[in-house]
């Protein structure tokens, strides 16, 4: 069966003691509204002035909670991701203070993208295949109290994987009678690292099916995630490789070299190219064998550059 949930049933935080806006049996499927993960206070007609005055307390703002008739404490909550669409629109925004380059970025930034189908063009001589998911999804933590949407947990929550497209299954552990499943954050498009804050982050439409498990036990989130997301044809990468013996310095030399490259290559602003570099860019551990050495490599797909 299908359900139907979005605004007004939204919430800024998380907490078990939250009325469900809607119940459903276990194998119904949901389509959920979801708002960007500002709440809506940013549009596609947001100026940078506009961006510094949102209340940050609503990020972010996400859809439900949905109970799930028979869900009970150390069940498993099935997820399947049936759908996910974008509204035509998203925004990447730099936050003084936060992100991996916080001195090389003290200030505020917002760039907002037309959406069209399957890419994005709107930044000059860039055409950013499109994979739209879903940032958030979690079900009710076992705490008392209202709790912050940022950190993700064994509840799942704010997880960020940009692999949890249509095709793909999470699994998460339950710890509230009827499980309590909220949903939101939507990206648009996502490099594995999310470096300067955000994806693209974007209004979505999402279907998801909803199933109690009881064959099998977890404590933190699990998924099966679908074959491997390509962004466009298959024309190779750039690969940028930093080794330290702290893994964060080598990931800010990496990026920071990403950053580079794409404003002197591509004529962007260092503010594009580091917003694009969250959207684009992936980071992955190369090794961590050679102690006390670890190597970070980040890629971009060349097929990015028209």
């Amino acid at each position: 069966m299908l359900h139907r949930i979005g605004p007004p049933h939204v919430h800024d935080r998380w907490n078990r003691r939250l009325d469900p806006s809607l119940e459903v049996e276990s194998g119904d499927t949901v389509e959920f509204e979801c708002l960007d993960s500002s709440g809506g206070q940013v549009t596609p007609a947001s100026t940078l002035e506009d961006y510094m005055r949102i209340d940050r307390g609503k990020i972010h703002t996400i859809t439900g909670p949905v109970r799930v008739k028979g869900a009970r404490p150390g069940d498993v909550l099935e997820v399947r991701v049936r759908r996910v669409e974008h509204h035509g629109w998203g925004w990447t925004s730099i936050v003084p203070g936060l992100g991996s380059l916080p001195a090389r970025f003290p200030g505020p930034f917002l760039f907002v993208w037309r959406l069209e189908g399957e890419e994005t063009r709107s930044m000059p001589g860039i055409r950013l295949p499109l994979s739209p998911f879903l940032g958030i999804m979690g079900v009710a933590p076992g705490e008392d109290g209202e709790l912050r949407t940022r950190p993700p947990g064994a509840h799942g929550g704010n997880l960020d994987v940009r692999q949890l497209v249509p095709g793909a299954t999470l699994y998460l552990p339950v710890f509230n009678e009827g499980a309590l499943f909220s949903a939101g954050d939507g990206h648009a498009a996502q490099g594995d690292g999310e470096v300067c804050i955000n994806g693209i982050e974007a209004p979505m439409t999402a279907e998801l099916q909803l199933t109690v498990r009881r064959d099998f036990r977890i404590a933190q989130p699990f998924a099966e995630l679908p074959p491997q997301v390509q962004r466009g044809p298959d024309l190779g990468s750039w690969a940028f490789i930093e080794s330290a013996e702290q893994p964060m310095d080598a990931v800010r030399g990496v990026i920071g070299r990403a950053v580079d490259f794409l404003a002197a290559r591509r004529r962007l602003s260092p503010e594009q190219a580091y917003a694009l570099c969250s959207v684009a860019l992936d980071l992955r551990i190369s090794q961590c064998v050679n102690t006390p050495l670890v190597t970070i490599t980040g890629t971009l797909a060349k097929s990015l550059f028209r």
